[in-house]
């Protein structure tokens, strides 16, 4: 199948996830697709530009700088960790960061793009499986850097993002879903100022239409799209 194809697939188990959600979730009843382009040529992201790709994600800002400019213009998301030493590039291209983890990189954040005369869009990561070799915050820390995020005139907080652990089946990640959608709901409640809480990103290849049951409306796939990576 080609990437145009794979894409199409793609948003149709989207949609039919949507349609089993018992009710519909505090995010809304739209869920956007974010083609991962990981290790995959700027041809094949032309390809799903081409298709109709919504929104390009990449986890390193390298990567995606690259690419960006072979490429026309394309929303950019950036979906991994992102250092503080990489901040001065992050901000210019990124339309939405999936991966602010801390009051540091908040703060880092906030002064280049001070700097840059942008506002810049950025979720919340938040480790709620715990695991040691993932970034984010705890679930438990998501309140505080919320409400030092709001108080920042350069940086907009826009909700919250997730990994699951990677799981045989699909389903075991449920339960990490229903948390990160809890805490959405929790802190949309709370009705901060300065923020747009509208994205909840969680869900990849693997599991994301799991996610999309329970209320994703952002997710990220890359392999399903592209294929195997290129390594």
């Amino acid at each position: 199948m080609s990437i145009a194809d794979n894409l199409a697939a793609v948003r149709h188990n989207v949609e039919l996830a949507a349609s089993r959600r018992r009710e519909v979730p505090v995010t809304g009843p739209l869920v956007k697709v974010v083609a991962v382009t990981k290790n995959h040529t700027a041809a094949e992201v032309q390809e799903a530009l081409a298709a109709g790709a919504a929104a390009l994600g990449e986890n390193r800002v390298q990567e995606a700088t690259a690419k960006a400019t072979l490429l026309p213009p394309a929303e950019w998301h950036l979906i991994g960790h992102l250092q503080s030493n990489k901040v001065r590039q992050a901000v210019p291209l990124f339309t939405l960061i999936h991966s602010l983890d801390s009051e540091r990189l908040a703060l880092e954040v906030e002064r280049v793009a001070a700097r840059t005369g942008k506002r810049q869009d950025v979720l919340i990561q938040v480790n709620v499986a715990g695991e040691d070799t993932k970034s984010g915050v705890a679930p438990d820390g998501v309140a505080e850097l919320a409400r030092l995020v709001s108080g920042l005139k350069h940086v907009r907080l826009c909700g919250l993002m997730t990994m699951a652990p990677f799981y045989a089946a699909a389903e075991d990640a449920r339960p990490v879903f229903r948390e990160l959608y809890a805490l959405f709901a929790a802190l949309k409640a709370a009705a901060l100022p300065n923020t747009a809480l509208e994205w909840l990103s969680m869900g990849m290849t693997n599991d994301y239409q799991v996610a999309v049951e329970e209320g994703a409306n952002l997710v990220r796939v890359g392999t399903a799209i592209f294929g195997p990576r290129h390594y």
